[in-house]
């Protein structure tokens, strides 16, 4: 018995080895086919690299040609409409506090208003803001120190050809409805109501009085 199987181990191996040969020769064709068919891939010539690409990828010729840009012309002063003797004319209708949220919804109300009451108006715009500096001085000293600082927001709200008959109308009603804290002032619209609205330049002042 003991004899005898060794020669059984030997056959077994000998079988083993036998069908790894066939499955080897079984999968050595289609290697050797995948293989070719790779370097047909690779020896393959790119004829399209030779040819031009006529604006492929380009798509600034599909955007419309932007306008050249235009300089800002100087902001000009409109003729004051000085008004007839039915009719006011150009009216500022200035509204101050020291809370920006309240004067900022109160003039959203009378502009709003005005629409309502088919007023024309001109134009509505911010003032910018003054902020002052209050001062205490002390009982016993000579020293200022400063106690508070208060800032000013104005609104303004430019109307035109109201009515004489209807103006006490809508002075009353925007009285009427005004908040407390917010200073309203009416008045004609003037030149210097203009100027205001634009940045001082100190410097190009003097250089034109110098050369006057």
């Amino acid at each position: 018995m003991s004899a005898a199987l060794p020669k059984v181990l030997c056959l077994k191996k000998g079988a083993l080895l036998k069908q790894v040969f066939a499955l080897s020769r079984a999968a050595t064709p289609r290697e050797s086919h995948l293989c070719a068919a790779g370097d047909a891939l690779l020896s393959c010539h790119r004829h399209y690299r030779s040819h031009p690409t006529h604006g492929i990828g380009r798509f600034k010729y599909l955007l419309p040609k932007e306008a050249p840009k235009k300089k800002k012309d100087k902001i000009q002063m409109k003729e004051i409409n000085a008004g007839t003797d039915h009719e006011y004319g150009d009216i500022n209708i200035q509204m101050t506090a020291y809370d920006m949220c309240l004067v900022e919804h109160f003039a959203q109300y009378v502009h709003k208003l005005c629409n309502r009451l088919s007023i024309r108006v001109n134009e509505s715009y911010a003032m910018p803001t003054k902020t002052e500096e209050v001062l205490f001085l002390e009982e016993r000293g000579s020293k200022l120190q400063l106690d508070a600082v208060l800032t000013t927001h104005q609104r303004v709200i430019q109307i035109s050809h109201l009515s004489s008959t209807f103006a006490p109308i809508l002075l009353e009603i925007i009285q009427s409805n005004q908040p407390e804290g917010v200073h309203l002032l009416v008045k004609e619209h003037t030149e210097a109501d203009f100027k205001i609205r634009l940045k001082a330049r100190p410097e190009l002042e003097e250089l034109k009085a110098q050369m006057n």
